[in-house]
């Protein structure tokens, strides 16, 4: 079966079970899944029971897509993402995002954890992502260009939209919470990164790095979809202190801003 075919099911499987029709699309990375407990639920499916969609291996990624809306603003939720250090195809790790578009939205908003090394980061922090290096070796658009999704060659100039960063910031002010801005750079993993990766990272101009993202955005992209970016600086990167990392830890800290987080990222659907 070809993507388009596979979308299709998928979305006619989802639009079965539901009536909203969402305008705003959420990606939550790990540790960021409780956010789906300030919206008000419509329909609830784990990713194992949607056609075509996958179930996450990693912790901290239920693997949930929710359908419901905030304040009457409907919105379709991620809660959990796939990667492509599980083994999946590029295909298969932009496919929710691609069936989200397919679905209506206009906007993406993507969420994840991220490792910090830009001048003043401490864990707990958030950055508002306004470009991105990839680091990945491979594009999800790669192959056969997919016309009904979008062209050969689409332009990443604002990959991240720029109004929209705008209004974050607004938010982020709002409540008095601290926001860096900066590029992130998406990197395969499942290793975290080398102290002389993150120097060089560092010289490339970026601010944090992570094992997401990046690929979402390019489909969005070629899909025509707006898109803002947030990351969760959850652990200094290697070599910026001493300390060994684990994923522990990225959920950990998680946890400690997760109401902060909650609270922006319900003010900014609010003010987009």
């Amino acid at each position: 079966m070809n993507i388009i075919n596979k979308i299709t099911e998928t979305v006619s499987f989802i639009k079965n079970k539901t009536k909203i029709k969402p305008r705003i699309g959420i990606i939550l990375g790990s540790g960021l899944g409780h956010f789906v407990q300030h919206m008000k639920v419509e329909t609830h499916i784990p990713f194992g029971e949607i056609p075509n969609f996958i179930p996450p291996t990693v912790d901290g990624h239920s693997g949930n897509l929710i359908l419901g809306s905030i304040d009457n603003i409907d919105i379709v939720v991620l809660q959990g993402r796939l990667h492509y250090y599980e083994g999946h195809s590029m295909e298969v790790v932009v496919f929710p995002t691609r069936t989200m578009a397919a679905l209506g939205i206009e906007i993406l908003i993507v969420t994840n954890s991220a490792g910090g090394y830009g001048d003043g980061m401490k864990a707990g922090d958030f950055m508002l992502i306004e470009d991105h290096i990839n680091m990945m070796g491979t594009n999800p658009l790669m192959g056969p260009n997919i016309k009904e999704l979008g062209p050969r060659f689409p332009d990443m100039t604002q990959a991240y939209d720029r109004e929209l960063i705008s209004v974050a910031e607004k938010v982020f002010r709002a409540q008095k919470t601290f926001c860096h801005k900066g590029v992130y750079v998406g990197v395969t993993g499942p290793t975290y990164e080398t102290p002389s990766e993150i120097k060089m990272f560092k010289s490339l101009g970026g601010k944090a790095v992570g094992m997401s993202t990046v690929p979402e955005v390019i489909a969005a992209n070629h899909m025509g979809l707006r898109v803002a970016a947030i990351s969760c600086i959850t652990n200094l990167a290697a070599g910026i202190t001493d300390n060994k990392l684990n994923h522990e830890e990225v959920t950990v800290v998680a946890k400690q801003v997760e109401q902060q987080f909650c609270s922006f990222l319900k003010d900014f659907i609010l003010k987009i």
